[in-house]
């Protein structure tokens, strides 16, 4: 890993960042061109049962998410089908999504390997430049399988747009696919930094403290707002470091690095169970798994390891 990337590419050390796919928006308005791509026979489908990704192996150990459309036909039939795009090769690329009961018969099948999302990055289980894409496929179908009735009238929808929007078929209303926005940042006071935990935190790990952009807010108020809340403190400058798109279920996280103006920590206990300031060694030595205590940060996927990695190893230099 590069440690020394321009800011414009830090981006792309997260998970789920890498997608090379051109989305061919000019295309989801043409039913009929969208579906000679759906039959050509160079099309692949990455398929997600419910919120479970289904993985095909390849020869050896290899492992992919890629699907044919005679393979996909074998795994049973689809509730919802959306068009992502095209590869870098020209083939058509597709999500397709089951009825989430079929994951466990499907766990059966030798050909297929069937494990969560958050493990297939974690894991680096396939193709770096295939993790995105997944990421992709899972949130727009996962918001398919949530918006099944139209939020103005309550009527039952429909998919439109080759899966990029719900139709209402009573008042006509058109939804769209939506993400979230969320600010994550690492609030830094001279050579410490600020790392706190949840209890559903795994032992011994801290993170940076994030939350929702509330509407009316910019990014720098909104990491100027959850640092006061979550943390009790109050925040001058904000720079903005990375994004993320986070498919649980579809957010976008954008890193920031906040300088705290005090250093007293008062936590929201409902939010938090512990949080303190980090020495950078202390920090470098969390990263290295060599914190004599056992501490340590997220892992390689979550962009607060970005974060986090960026401050302690380049320091004012970011």
């Amino acid at each position: 890993m590069n440690d020394a990337l321009p800011r414009r590419e830090r981006s792309s050390l997260t998970g789920f960042a890498i997608n090379r796919l051109d989305r061919r928006e000019d295309l989801r308005n043409k039913p009929d061109a969208v579906t000679a791509l759906r039959h050509r026979s160079d099309t692949r489908i990455a398929v997600v049962a419910g919120e479970t990704p289904i993985l095909k192996r390849l020869d050896g150990e290899a492992l992919t998410v890629w699907f044919s459309h005679g393979e996909t036909e074998m795994l049973g039939p689809a509730t919802e089908e959306i068009f992502m795009g095209m590869a870098e090769d020209g083939s058509p690329r597709f999500g397709r999504l089951l009825d989430k009961a079929l994951a466990e018969p499907l766990k059966e099948r030798a050909e297929l390997f069937v494990t969560d999302l958050r493990s297939v990055a974690l894991k680096r289980i396939v193709p770096e430049d295939e993790v995105g894409p997944l990421g992709e496929a899972k949130a727009v179908l996962d918001w398919h399988a949530r918006h099944r009735f139209c939020a103005q009238c309550g009527g039952k929808t429909v998919a439109g747009a080759s899966g990029w929007r719900r139709e209402c078929t009573s008042c006509g209303a058109m939804h769209f696919p939506r993400t979230d926005p969320v600010v994550i940042m690492l609030v830094t006071r001279g050579d410490a930094c600020l790392l706190a935990r949840q209890a559903r935190f795994a032992p011994g790990m801290y993170s940076c403290i994030a939350g929702f952009v509330e509407p009316g807010e910019t990014i720098e108020d909104a990491v100027r707002r959850e640092s006061w809340e979550e943390a009790g403190l109050r925040v001058g400058n904000v720079r903005y470091l990375a994004s993320q798109p986070w498919p649980f279920p579809s957010s976008i996280m954008m890193g920031c690095i906040a300088e705290s103006l005090g250093d007293e920590i008062t936590l929201d206990m409902t939010e938090l169970e512990e949080g303190r300031w980090f020495l950078r060694a202390e920090v470098l030595q969390m990263l290295e798994g060599k914190h004599p205590d056992g501490l340590a940060c997220p892992q390689h996927i979550a962009i607060a390891n970005t974060l986090v990695r960026a401050w302690a190893l380049e320091g004012e230099r970011i």
